[in-house]
């Protein structure tokens, strides 16, 4: 069969996230700087399919393409290691410790934002000729963009910074069922179908994905965003990072791990 019991898969999930642990240096680096480049690469193939269709619908459904992409080539995003690596840790796995947790995700945050901001100047670059021409509709798009999720939010203070981590943990609920739905199915084809779903939910929802905005916002600010780099980290990345965190643990892995590896007694009638 190609589908995997609930049982089968999460146990699947601890042995990941314990990998990742043990995974050097060189390796984590890779792996993340390539996940938030071609993440970064497909958020703006949206993007620009949205525009120049005028149908948002149309960029959200092609979207999930990078997603793919990078999960099957084994890159690691911040998003996906938030879900995974914790459990290693609550199923008292060997070596795994709060501090080797925090080392893994440090690593992939930074192999991500590196690799979203490579693709954020490379096609800032494609799309102004060397930054010698204007960047057209499609600059004034994302500038704006850039603007109203970070500006915007701020206008309305401190409950625009908990809607920010709400719509990160939202995020993260969908993004980690595609990695989990992924796990489920033993066939490219059937992983395919499991991650395309959720993660296109999530984009067309506007929901705060980290690794899409550590591309977004940089890319933003090059094509005349009128925001600050403070503005950014403050009114975006940090409370979208948070939520993520909350939503893929909180909403995915935890409760997958308690009900199918720590489970309860049968009860007795």
């Amino acid at each position: 069969m190609s589908y995997l019991e609930p049982t089968e898969f999460v146990t699947k999930m601890v042995d990941a996230g314990e990998s990742k642990v043990y995974m050097s240096t060189k390796d984590t680096l890779i792996r993340s700087f390539m996940a938030g480049a071609i993440l970064g690469l497909a958020a703006i193939f949206a993007i620009t399919v949205a525009v120049k269709t005028g149908s948002p619908l149309t960029g959200a459904i092609l979207f999930p393409v990078g997603f793919i992409m990078l999960y099957l080539m084994k890159f690691d995003l911040l998003t996906g290691v938030f879900t995974l690596v914790p459990l290693a840790l609550f199923d008292k796995r060997a070596g795994v410790t709060v501090n080797q947790v925090l080392r893994n995700w440090g690593l992939v945050f930074l192999g991500n934002f590196a690799g979203a901001l490579t693709v954020a100047f490379m096609m800032s670059f494609v799309l102004t000729y060397g930054y010698s021409a204007d960047g057209g509709a499609l600059a004034a798009k994302v500038a704006s963009i850039g603007e109203s999720r970070t500006l915007g939010y701020k206008s309305h203070g401190v409950d625009g910074w908990f809607t920010i981590f709400i719509r990160g943990m939202l995020c993260n609920w969908m993004v980690s069922m595609g990695v989990v739905g992924a796990m489920i199915s033993t066939s490219a084809s059937g992983k395919m179908m499991a991650m395309w779903m959720p993660v296109m939910l999530f984009f067309f929802m506007g929901f705060e994905h980290s690794i899409v905005n550590m591309f977004l916002f940089p890319f933003s600010m090059i094509m005349g965003g009128e925001f600050t780099i403070f503005d950014y980290f403050v009114w975006n990345e940090i409370p979208t990072v948070l939520g993520n965190l909350a939503g893929g643990l909180l909403l995915v892995g935890l409760p997958l791990y308690y009900t199918h590896v720590r489970t309860s007694p049968t009860r007795s009638i």
